[in-house]
């Protein structure tokens, strides 16, 4: 492994020493490299792919097939960045299911890390992957997977009860094993809380910015989702007059503090 390949233990590292995290979703080598150039930390591979690349409603219908043939598109170029695969809709139900998607994500796909959603219930998922040396990212708050019960893409832990609930699901999480986890569509101060009490670094999501680093599929923040965009992401393309000077500005500013700003925030 080169020397300056960013792993999960060079994210705990950043996050000690208060360095904002930059990640982006990714799915294809062209992109891949492009988001490499421009300083991106993290290369997600997913789920959204359903959405965002082959015109689906959700994310649910997206296969491990697809899963592990994005991320070996990704991985069979990148250099430096970390790659985190999706494991996709109930390809982690049971444990069993769980290993087996972990493996072909990781050896076919090339992933250093797997992300799943869910708290309580993946508690003791997480603690057989880690076990197994597949690194887990955790996913809470908005879980888009979970769309259909959730009755629609709503923001998560507004109340006591609901943020207690969210806090709880984190610090087992972190207890039971993860590297890192993605806190989607909550309350900017519970997002903040959390991220000062974790020892993993925290990345957020329509979330706020003040976690240890911040995503954003893709395609949103290069303007590129047809219809109305999430509240929480931003076109860094509009003033940017390319990609690559799109992608470098997000780094920025997830770097410098600036994005998420007001506008992209539920307080």
């Amino acid at each position: 492994m080169p020397a300056d390949r960013i792993t999960a233990a060079t994210l705990m590292a950043m996050k000690q020493r208060g360095e904002r995290i930059a990640c982006l979703t990714c799915y294809d080598a062209a992109f891949c490299r492009v988001l490499e150039g421009a300083g991106v930390d993290v290369l997600l591979i997913g789920d959204s792919l359903g959405m965002v690349l082959q015109g689906q409603p959700s994310t649910v219908p997206v296969t491990l097939d697809h899963m592990v043939y994005h991320t070996a598109c990704v991985s069979r170029v990148r250099e430096r960045a970390l790659v985190i695969a999706d494991m996709p809709f109930m390809r982690y139900a049971t444990i069993e299911r769980a290993l087996d998607a972990a493996a072909r994500l990781m050896g076919e796909g090339g992933a250093a890390m797997v992300k799943l959603e869910g708290g309580a219930a993946v508690l003791e998922t997480v603690r057989r992957l880690t076990e197994f040396g597949a690194p887990v990212c955790a996913h809470l708050g908005l879980l888009p997977q979970s769309v259909h019960q959730l009755g629609g893409y709503r923001y998560q832990g507004r109340d006591d009860a609901g943020a207690a609930v969210i806090r709880a699901d984190a610090l087992a999480l972190q207890q039971a094993g993860a590297s890192m986890l993605v806190l989607e569509c909550v309350p900017a101060e519970l997002a903040a809380a959390l991220s000062a009490e974790l020892r993993i670094p925290v990345i957020g999501i329509g979330a706020g910015n003040r976690c240890d680093g911040q995503v954003l599929v893709l395609h949103d923040m290069l303007g590129l989702t047809p219809g109305r965009p999430p509240r929480f992401s931003k076109n860094f393309l509009a003033d940017s007059g390319d990609i690559r000077a799109a992608v470098e500005r997000y780094v920025e500013d997830v770097r410098g503090g600036s994005f998420p700003g007001p506008e992209q925030t539920l307080a």
